[in-house]
């Protein structure tokens, strides 16, 4: 198995507290639509996210699959870690 510096596993821990949030808020303004400083606050968190997923990929490689993330050349997708192996 591929090992990988101290310094992904906190990058990944970053990123997906901000999903957790992401997750949090969307299902809260489902019943609070009109709530502005929430869709604000998603607004945020998702640029954020946005944010920390460009460092990640551009140390360690592409996150998604289906056009969410770009390959490097070449074709990097086959190598891990795997989202399971995190």
């Amino acid at each position: 198995m591929k090992q990988l510096p101290k310094e992904f596993y906190a990058a990944m821990e970053e990123l997906q507290a901000v999903d957790f949030v992401l997750v949090e808020l969307t299902l809260y303004l489902d019943t609070h639509p009109e709530d502005y400083p929430s869709i604000n606050q998603f607004n945020q968190f998702a640029k954020e996210r946005r944010r920390l997923k460009r460092v990640v990929e551009s140390m360690y490689g592409p996150l998604q699959q289906y056009g969410n993330s770009y390959s490097d050349y070449p074709w990097n997708w086959a190598e891990g870690p795997w989202p399971w192996q995190i």
